[in-house]
Order: C-alpha cells, then sequence, then structure tokens
C-alpha cells in the first residue's frame, strides 16, 4: 500500500531571535484529514513554529513544503493565499462587530455593478458556513453578546470562509468549558471529514488521546520526535517533553491540621453568591470546584475586596475585619492571583523586576522615600534564583517569558508582602506539565511554611491532586465538602451538578 503523503512539510526551520535560539532545524509534516497534536513545555517553539507557517515571522532558514511544492510566506496574506490559517489562544475577534462582519473582515464581499457591500449575500455564506459546522449563531448577533464557545466557532467559520487546508489551534479550550469543548471536537471531526489537517498546541494531555492523531514533541527548540497517538502513553510523552521523568505529577505532603487562619461565614453578593461559609486552616491547600459560572472566582474576589459583599462575615484567626479594597485585603494578609494573569496579574510592558514589586515597592524605601534600587534589584534577584525562574534578569521585559515563568512572577510579587492567605485561581492553565509541578512544589512549600491556600481550578485531577480537602459549588452557593480520602472525579462532579442521592432500589 503505498504510504500518505504529507499535506505540508517544514524542514529544518531555524529561527533566531536577540539571545535566543528559538529554533534549530525542526521539521513537522502534516496530513490532510488528521489533528496532529504539537507538544512541549512553554518556550520550546511551539509558538514560534506555527508563526512561521501562519506568515507572522519569518524564518532565518530551511523550506515549506505544500502538496509537495516549496512555497515562500512573507506575510500572514502569502499563508491565507496559500490556504493556511490559524486561530490564536487570545481570538482576534472584533467584539463590537457582528458575527459576519468578523467572518468576511478584510475578505469582504462587494456588488460588482456599484461596489458597495453586498451584506445579504455575506449573511447567506455566514449561515451556510456555519451550518457547515453544526452551529445555528445569528449572523447578525454583536460578537461581545456571545460566548467563547461560540467565539471560538466563529474563529473557525473564518478559517472555514478563506477555504484553509490547513487550521492551526493554539490551546483553543483554555477558556472552554467540558460541555463547550466537546462542541469544539465534533466540529474538529467535521473540518477532519473534509480533508482539512488541523496542527493542535495543548498542554491537557487528555485531549490528546481523545482528539488527535499524531503527535510531535519539541523541546529548547529542537525536534524530539514524533508518532501515533495510539502507540504513545502519557508518561511517554511527558518525558519526550521534559527530557526526565515526573515521578509525581501531583507531589501531595501530609500536614497535620492546624489552626483555623480564615473563616468565611454567610458571605453573599447580590443574586451571584449566596450565604457561603467555610473556613481554611494554616497549613492546608482547599480546593474550590465547581463548573464554569459557579461562583468560585466571585467568592476569591470578595475575599479580596475586588467585589463588595451584599452580607456576610470574614474572620482572620478569629478576628473580625472589614475588606471593601484589595489594598485592605493586602494589608490583613491575603494575596490573590488571577486566572487572567495577563489582564489582572502583570503588566506586560514592564521588566521582571518591576512586574515583582510592584505590591511591595514600600519595603525598598530609603530614609527620603525614594526606592532603593539596588535592594530593590538584590530582592528579584533572590526571587527569580528562589523559584526556578528562567529569565535573563531582573531587566527582562515579562511578557518575553514563557506562561509557567510569568506565573513564578505573579507568585514571587505576592510572596513578597508574605502573606497569610494565598488564594490562587487557575494556577496552572495554559501551563506545560513541567512547569505545573514547579508550581505546585511551590505551592507545598508554603503549606510547610503554615500558609492558608484556596486553589481554584476547572482541572479535575490537579484539584484532586494537590489539596487536602475540597469544596464544590454549583449556582452560588456551597453543595458539598469532600475529605481528600474521600475525593473521585464522581464525588466532585455529583456536587457540582447538585445532583442529589438516587433512591435505592425498591424505595418508594
Amino acid at each position: 500500500m503505498e504510504k500518505l503523503k504529507p499535506l505540508m512539510q517544514m524542514k529544518k526551520i531555524t529561527k533566531s531571535f536577540p539571545g535566543v535560539n528559538a529554533l534549530e532545524e525542526v521539521d513537522l509534516e502534516a496530513y490532510a484529514g488528521e489533528v496532529l497534536a504539537l507538544l512541549g513545555e512553554n518556550g520550546a517553539g511551539k509558538s514560534t513554529l506555527m508563526k512561521i507557517l501562519s506568515g507572522v515571522y519569518k524564518k532565518d532558514d530551511g523550506q515549506i513544503f505544500l502538496e509537495g511544492k516549496e512555497v515562500s510566506i512573507q506575510g500572514i496574506k502569502d499563508a491565507e493565499a496559500l490556504g493556511i490559517a490559524i486561530i490564536h489562544q487570545e481570538l482576534s475577534l472584533f467584539r463590537n462587530l457582528t458575527v459576519y462582519e468578523n467572518i468576511f473582515l478584510g475578505n469582504e464581499i462587494t456588488n460588482s455593478f456599484t461596489g458597495k457591500l453586498n451584506k445579504s449575500l455575506m449573511k447567506k455564506r455566514t449561515v451556510e458556513y456555519l451550518k457547515e459546522i453544526g452551529c445555528t449563531l445569528n449572523p447578525n448577533t454583536i460578537i461581545k453578546d456571545i460566548n467563547v464557545g461560540e467565539m471560538q466557532m466563529v474563529e473557525i467559520v473564518k478559517a472555514v470562509s478563506k477555504k484553509s487546508k490547513i487550521i492551526v489551534m493554539d490551546e483553543p479550550t483554555t477558556a472552554l468549558t467540558d460541555v463547550e469543548t466537546q462542541k469544539l471536537f465534533e466540529v474538529m471531526r467535521k473540518l477532519k471529514s473534509q480533508g482539512i489537517a488541523i496542527i493542535y498546541i495543548t498542554h491537557r494531555m487528555d485531549e490528546i488521546f481523545e482528539i488527535c492523531d499524531k503527535v510531535e514533541v519539541l523541546r529548547d527548540g529542537k525536534y524530539i520526535g514524533s508518532t501515533d497517538v495510539d502507540k504513545v502513553t502519557k508518561d511517554d510523552l511527558i518525558t519526550m517533553m521534559v527530557g526526565r521523568k515526573l515521578d509525581e505529577q501531583f507531589p501531595h505532603i501530609e500536614m497535620p491540621s492546624g489552626d483555623t487562619m480564615l473563616e468565611i461565614k454567610g458571605l453573599s453578593y447580590g443574586n451571584r453568591i449566596k450565604d457561603i461559609s467555610f473556613d481554611v486552616k494554616k497549613g492546608e491547600i482547599l480546593g474550590l470546584a465547581g463548573l464554569m459560572g459557579a461562583g468560585r472566582t466571585e467568592v476569591a474576589k470578595l475575599i479580596f475586596g475586588e467585589f463588595k459583599k451584599s452580607s456576610g462575615e470574614i474572620l482572620i484567626e478569629g478576628k473580625k475585619v472589614e475588606i471593601n479594597s484589595p489594598k485592605a485585603a493586602i494589608k490583613a494578609g491575603i494575596a490573590y492571583l488571577s486566572e487572567d494573569r495577563k489582564q489582572e496579574g502583570l503588566n506586560l510592558n514592564m521588566t521582571t523586576g518591576q512586574n515583582m514589586t510592584l505590591c511591595a515597592l514600600k519595603q525598598y524605601e530609603n530614609k527620603f522615600l525614594m526606592i532603593d534600587s539596588k535592594k530593590e534589584r538584590e530582592a528579584t534577584k533572590e526571587y527569580i534564583k528562589k523559584l526556578s525562574i528562567k529569565t535573563t534578569g531582573p531587566d527582562q521585559i515579562i511578557k518575553n517569558l514563557s506562561g509557567g515563568n510569568q506565573q513564578k512572577v505573579i507568585i514571587s510579587k505576592w510572596l513578597m508582602i508574605n502573606p497569610n492567605i494565598l488564594i490562587v485561581d487557575e494556577p496552572t492553565r495554559g501551563i506545560d506539565v513541567g512547569a505545573k509541578k514547579e508550581i505546585y512544589e511551590i505551592l507545598n512549600k508554603l503549606k510547610q511554611e503554615g500558609k492558608a491556600i484556596i486553589v481554584i481550578s476547572s482541572d479535575m485531577p490537579e484539584i484532586l491532586g494537590i489539596t487536602d480537602r475540597i469544596i464544590v459549588m454549583n449556582e452560588g452557593r456551597i453543595t458539598g465538602e469532600i475529605k481528600r480520602s474521600e475525593a473521585s472525579q464522581e464525588a466532585v462532579m455529583k456536587y457540582a451538578l447538585n445532583i442529589k442521592e438516587l433512591p435505592m432500589r425498591g424505595d418508594k
């Protein structure tokens, strides 16, 4: 039987940036009607390789072939003309435009006689494209009025409308619910059946075995290997990615129960949070679980003073505290790592060091109330070393760090104020397996120091693996509490869906 020829080949692709060798003679092949998982730790070169394919970057060396013929991709328009589309992790839709306007932006259909926009034809085509992937969105709907899952569908239709043969998806499920993720997978299967090649970048290992046919691994800008998904295990892939075995993906430390550090009594926030009560002890990691929209982040922001409670009390070490602002929360010894590190956790145009000391500048003031730069710099170097942050130094611009290292910088920022209570919202979202384990180990060290930690996570293995106890929410209420010894995915989901116990057979 004749071996199938790849639809697209990248051969010996090389790319350097000042001081960084991003890619070194990397190969990649994509086949029509298949999903290729492109794996690697943050900084491995995945996004750089895909930006070269989609025309965002120009390669320094190497060749790209499409259907056996060498092609030159000098920009985004070249890639689009060749049938290559990329859906970035940060969706590129214009929120104030309609669905059909976003789909045809830059490729508008005009009336051949008048030269005016043919809106009716664009709307008709939009409906046809949406129908192809099983989506019933109205073409006139404004983008800001739809959810993230539907935005993904619009991005896919944009690619389909341009007759794309190859679609790159960069972390497409990061902000999706489980239901939205399954809908995306249904659409991907339809695209496969139409002969489209999909290159899929993800850090979620379970998704690889559910939707992908082949897998390729990069490490430190080099090609490590590729194979069929059904010929490898999760452990094999992790070893290829990090270059070593991870003995335990979710390290957990047993600690004796300490005194109560934080106590929440009857906390409410309009109709969104209803009569929430729980506590967190010193040296404990408490998991806060639930489906998207359950109210977990709202609870975190109430405790941190970003939202103002309607009623209820917050007690720290048995004493009632009034927290009406993040400033008051910080003063009370509370730190909050937001789920959206780029929008709420970092200033991307500042340096690594400047981001670290944002909340602790008073510590570095001299007697003239000026910042002692030398003292500040020494502190940032200490945390870079302590948390093993991969950076050229305190002066490196934060946006040039990988996701995992950015997250460590945010943790450093909060550790500098020495909080007693740490709330961590989606701590490893969009982070590779090696960096995930490093962050778990940081949380364990803080636990050993007697900190009270709340972890909010949509990653079920993570919430089960690193916590001592789990509180589950549904529609703004606590529906269950689970001890670590009794925790399971089924137990969490029962409370997350607020499913009551089924009656025993024979019960009336």
